[in-house]
């Protein structure tokens, strides 16, 4: 099976593929610009785990979901700390999957897990309400792939803690991405 992928044109869609494209966006554009500062720790000790759902319907990625929730519950946080859930064959329009986040996290609510885990969004069209789909800011939160992004809730709440100006993320990331503009977003993966 051929794909577009976003970041390199036309290539396989193996599970490598979309796994070294998600990290090439870590690296460069998730830490390499800061937009996380939280990301860097947990890549450098390697406790991301990347699943690559083969999913092609929402039901089926639904169940990929539930069993990641349970793996990173049960997990101990110094092997795996947070997981990327890749979706690259279904949600990949974006209305479609901003209205499967209300499922994503009704999945944690389901498995008593609200308080222990959150899922955040990544997607290669993310638009924030109100804002132009050109919007520089909306390139904080695109990924390669539709990405369902799950975290430990103790661990953000640390990060934050430990991170006094963890308000100030958005802004500084808008200003840093609007400094960088499109021609400098495309040259991250030139």
């Amino acid at each position: 099976m051929h794909t577009q992928d976003p970041m390199h044109g036309i290539e396989p869609l193996s599970d490598e593929t979309v796994v070294a494209a998600m990290q090439a966006w870590l690296e460069k554009a998730v830490i390499g610009l800061n937009l996380c500062p939280f990301a860097k720790a947990v890549h450098v000790k390697r406790q991301i785990r990347y699943v690559v759902s083969h999913a092609e319907t929402e039901e089926a990625l639904i169940e990929d979901l539930l069993h990641e929730l349970q793996l990173l519950a049960a997990a101990d946080p110094g092997d795996i700390e947070t997981t990327l859930l890749v979706h690259p064959r279904v949600l990949t329009d974006f209305l479609d999957y901003n209205d499967f986040l209300d499922i994503a996290d009704a999945a944690v609510d389901e498995l008593e897990l609200d308080g222990v885990l959150q899922v955040a969004s990544f997607h290669p069209q993310y638009q924030f309400a109100d804002s132009h789909p050109d919007d520089m800011g909306n390139f904080s939160n695109r990924a390669p792939y539709p990405t369902l992004h799950l975290l430990r809730e103790e661990s953000v709440d640390k990060a934050v803690a430990a991170f006094p100006e963890a308000g100030e993320i958005f802004e500084t990331n808008i200003a840093t991405l609007e400094k960088l503009g499109p021609a400098g977003w495309r040259a991250l993966f030139g």
